[in-house]
């Protein structure tokens, strides 16, 4: 007997910064996703927010782009009334208006599963920040940062740059609070340079991070799972440029990657622990990325970011670590779209009405 094949819609594209590396990652999961076993529905978002059935992900930007596109909004003209049977939801949308909790709430009060990260921990993976906040509730290690908002730096630069300097040593980085793909971030050498760093970091957000810069190592862990989440072998990234910045990571493609990382066997389980608590504490599920730095001198691991939807090109860590590990990137695919009709069941056990 030949088992029915799961209809899998893809969600790719939208409004954020990330919009071209959606694409990308859309693309290796339509090509990845066993087409014996699942039907994919490819749903395309533009950078307006219009959302558009398309025949693939591996369509040119002309294609994606050509033709009307709807409003999923009821009471919008252009909203649509085609109806879309899917089994599970897979959003694939990086950054703002997709990884942050806001694509998860559409989907949740659908009452729909998808897979990956669920509303809260999207919303808090996203904001570094918020991120930085729990896990140093948590007592997990992290760097030295400082948040500024914007309406603070623009009434209070000179207060603020104080702060800064007599806070954070050089080097720094500046950092968007709610953005991936290392937009907007600024390596950040000599104390004249703040100013002009915090300003690129406000064009893509109103809140931004200032962190202590670590001079070492840049090191990956993939985790997968809900209530008992598993982490893969960890990754090392070894940047051609200052750090792996948006051109390197997606335009250029000089940097070089441990995979897995050369590390003692106490150093990769110290680092295997911390992305499950880390994890953990945000009470994340599904899927993430998460990120370490660790001290070329006194080689001390500290908590980076979590990425809740990591890339999924062909040479993201987040797949590439799992395979390392012993799962493939198709099975790697299948597991994430269990965990979410896992986690809509249990979800379903709850009871969403008071009777009195």
């Amino acid at each position: 007997m030949v088992s029915k094949k799961r209809k899998i819609v893809l969600l790719f594209g939208g409004r954020s910064a990330e919009h071209e590396i959606s694409l990308l990652s859309a693309a290796s999961i339509y090509n990845n996703l066993d087409s014996k076993k699942f039907e994919i529905i490819s749903v395309y978002i533009n950078k307006k927010g219009d959302w558009k059935i398309v025949d693939s992900p591996l369509l040119s930007s002309d294609k994606l782009e050509a033709g009307p596109f709807s409003s999923f909004l009821p009471w919008n003209k252009s909203a649509s009334s085609q109806p879309i049977d899917a089994d599970i939801y897979f959003p694939v949308l990086h950054g703002p208006y997709g990884e942050d909790g806001t694509i998860q709430g559409l989907l949740e009060m659908a009452d729909v599963p998808y897979a990956g990260a669920s509303v809260m921990d999207s919303a808090v993976g996203m904001d570094k920040a918020m991120t930085k906040i729990i896990w140093e509730a948590k007592n997990l290690p992290v760097v030295k940062y400082l948040i500024v908002p914007e309406k603070e730096w623009r009434a209070n630069q000179e207060a603020i740059l104080s702060e800064i300097k007599a806070e954070l040593p050089l080097p720094r980085f500046v950092k968007p609070a709610c953005l991936g793909s290392s937009i907007g971030i600024s390596k950040v050498k000599e104390d004249s340079e703040t100013p002009a760093a915090l300003d690129e970091a406000f064009r893509y957000d109103r809140k931004i991070l200032v962190e202590e810069g670590i001079l070492g190592r840049e090191l990956e862990c993939s985790v997968l799972g809900n209530e008992e989440p598993k982490a893969s072998l960890p990754g090392e990234i070894m940047p051609f440029r200052e750090f792996y910045d948006y051109e390197d990571k997606y335009i250029e493609g000089k940097t070089r990657f441990g995979i897995p990382a050369q590390l003692t066997p106490s150093q990769s389980e110290e680092i295997q622990r911390l992305s499950v608590e880390a994890f953990k504490a945000i009470d994340c599920s599904g899927m993430a990325r998460v990120d370490f730095l660790m001290d070329g001198k006194s080689e001390k691991i500290y908590l980076s970011e979590i990425n809740t939807i990591p890339g999924f090109t062909e040479i993201s860590m987040y797949p590439k670590l799992w395979e390392v590990s012993g799962l493939s990137f198709p099975l790697l695919l299948e597991k994430l779209i269990e965990l979410g009709l896992d986690r809509h069941r249990e979800k379903k056990k709850s009871r969403e009405n008071y009777d009195s």
